[in-house]
């Protein structure tokens, strides 16, 4: 698991690449959550993420409160069809803002 981030306005976006299931969640959790740590909003550039797993799930979810707590927001952008329903089917979406690109999440 490959994670990147940048700051694009008053934005910190971070780029996985690859898939987020039980084995890749603990490195994922270890790069997203000490972002999210800090106030402001953390824009989850998803284009890169295949596939999504409960594991995977629990991370965005712990990732999503420790950001709230912080008076932070974390939001994802660019979800491929297949990782959308996930969060959809689990319900997650109506939990995590969900935007179509990163511009989006960023505006």
């Amino acid at each position: 698991m490959e994670v990147k981030s940048e700051t694009v306005g008053d934005a910190l976006v971070v780029r996985p690449e690859g898939r987020v299931d039980s084995i890749t969640s603990p490195a994922l959790e270890a790069a997203l959550v000490p972002l999210a740590d800090r106030a402001g909003k953390v824009v989850i550039d998803c284009a890169g993420v295949t596939y999504v797993s409960s594991a995977g799930l629990r991370v965005f979810l712990t990732a999503a409160k420790t950001a709230k707590s912080k008076g932070g927001k974390i939001v994802l952008a660019a979800l491929t069809p297949g990782v959308q329903e996930v969060f959809t089917v689990s319900g997650f979406s109506k939990i995590i803002e969900m935007y179509p690109t990163v511009d989006a999440a960023v505006a």
